[in-house]
């Protein structure tokens, strides 16, 4: 009579352990690649220039479509907000990022705070229409 020797089941222990090693690398490498950056969808402008050069000093000011302020990206408070903007002097330059979807209000609270403190040196970024 012959044989048939019995099939052992397969081990795959050893698998899922390359498997978790290979997704913490991914995981722990994909941090390094962020880029920390605040998603904002600007509206489109026909007119839209692209950022000027480097000014003396920048400040990114940012709404997102929830309406929370960032400086530089980071988010801010609005005493935060009037501390900073009150302490810019004529040569920084402001740039206003507001989310197509964050309320008209937003835009015109932030532009009205610049004014309050008389700075007329900002941008309001736009992205340019396609097929324009």
């Amino acid at each position: 009579m012959i044989e048939i020797p019995k099939k052992e089941p397969l081990n795959i222990v050893p698998f899922i352990d390359i498997m978790l090693v290979l997704l913490a690398m991914v995981l722990s490498i994909s941090t390094f690649i962020a880029k920390g950056e605040i998603a904002i969808n600007l509206p489109e402008a026909e007119t839209a220039a692209p950022a000027p050069k480097t000014p003396p000093r920048e400040m990114k000011l940012q709404v997102n479509a929830a309406g929370k302020v960032f400086i530089d990206g980071a988010e801010a408070s609005p005493s935060e907000l009037e501390r900073l903007i009150s302490g810019l002097t004529d040569a920084d330059h402001v740039t206003l990022s507001v989310d197509r979807d964050a309320k008209f209000e937003n835009f015109v609270s932030l532009v009205d705070l610049l004014k309050k403190h008389h700075h007329e040196n900002f941008t309001i970024a736009t992205a340019r229409k396609s097929g324009s």
